[in-house]
């Protein structure tokens, strides 16, 4: 008898497990279903199918990628983010559910025009825009490798006409100003970047540290933003769960009222909020 999707899938999760990886069978079953192309509502109603020789040489070389420690978002090239699939490169941050927070308390007041600092992927502005569908955005970013899938993603969810992505460093050639102001910064520290998962050495450097104390993406953009927003302009930054107190104190320093950090769903603090004078 022919080996079976459902073989493929637990061979694959046991390898992985034995490696040390704590999503195995999870992986395992998001590598088999794009390598089959079913997609993973579908595979599961094909697990007793027998494995065609394209398909097992596909997924072979999937796992041995995993095995590396390289993540499944960069493997099958998307990723799955607040309600849409973005396309993921090891040119951008992968999108976490944590960074849903930012996006969700974003969402809960009006907004007209809204700027990304550090858009990477797209998926915070993108997300946001496709909530509100009369609102308008800049992303920004260095890298142009990042601003590249940026611009992809934007095409694919049809969003291109309502997102415009610019290189720049932080707000160094921004213009103009935005009602809402969003960010996940560069914010784990030097010292603490040997101990991260082995899967974030396929990610930016640039997007993870700012490779001193984990805070001087948020001192400048903190800097800056009073000049960028509009009257009562929301700043929002995602930040380190231990960082609440640090990044909070910036934005009062700036002359931002109304702070406030904010916990994700797990309960962490991951969002600081506040607002421009009126």
């Amino acid at each position: 008898m022919s080996q079976t999707l459902r073989d493929l899938a637990q061979a694959a999760a046991t390898r992985l497990e034995v490696a040390g990886i704590d999503s195995a069978a999870r992986d395992a079953r998001l590598l088999l279903a794009h390598a089959t192309g079913f997609g993973a509502a579908r595979l599961g109603a094909e697990m007793g199918e027998g494995a065609a020789p394209d398909v097992v040489a596909a997924f072979e070389q999937m796992v041995a990628r995993r095995l590396t420690r390289e993540p499944v978002s960069h493997i099958i090239g998307k990723r799955w983010f607040f309600n849409h699939e973005f396309q993921v490169t090891a040119a951008v941050l992968d999108p976490r559910p944590e960074t849903e927070a930012l996006v969700l308390a974003a969402l809960g007041a009006p907004f007209g025009r809204v700027l990304d600092l550090g858009t990477g992927s797209g998926a915070i502005v993108l997300s946001l825009l496709a909530e509100r569908p009369d609102a308008t955005g800049v992303g920004t970013d260095l890298s142009r490798a990042a601003l590249a899938v940026a611009e992809e993603n934007a095409r694919r969810l049809a969003l291109s006409d309502r997102c415009e992505f610019q290189r720049h460093d932080w707000f160094a050639g921004v213009t103009g100003r935005f009602d809402l102001i969003v960010s996940n910064p560069p914010y784990i520290a030097a010292d603490e970047m040997p101990d991260l998962a082995p899967e974030l050495c396929h990610e930016p450097q640039m997007a993870l540290t700012d490779t001193l104390d984990g805070l001087s993406a948020y001192r400048k953009i903190c800097e800056g933003a009073p000049a960028h927003l509009a009257p009562d302009g929301r700043l929002m930054v995602e930040i380190g769960c231990s960082q609440g107190a640090q990044v909070a104190g910036m934005m009062t320093a700036a002359g931002l009222r109304d702070v406030t950090v904010l916990p994700d769903l797990d309960g962490r603090d991951r969002v600081v909020l506040a607002h421009a004078d009126r």
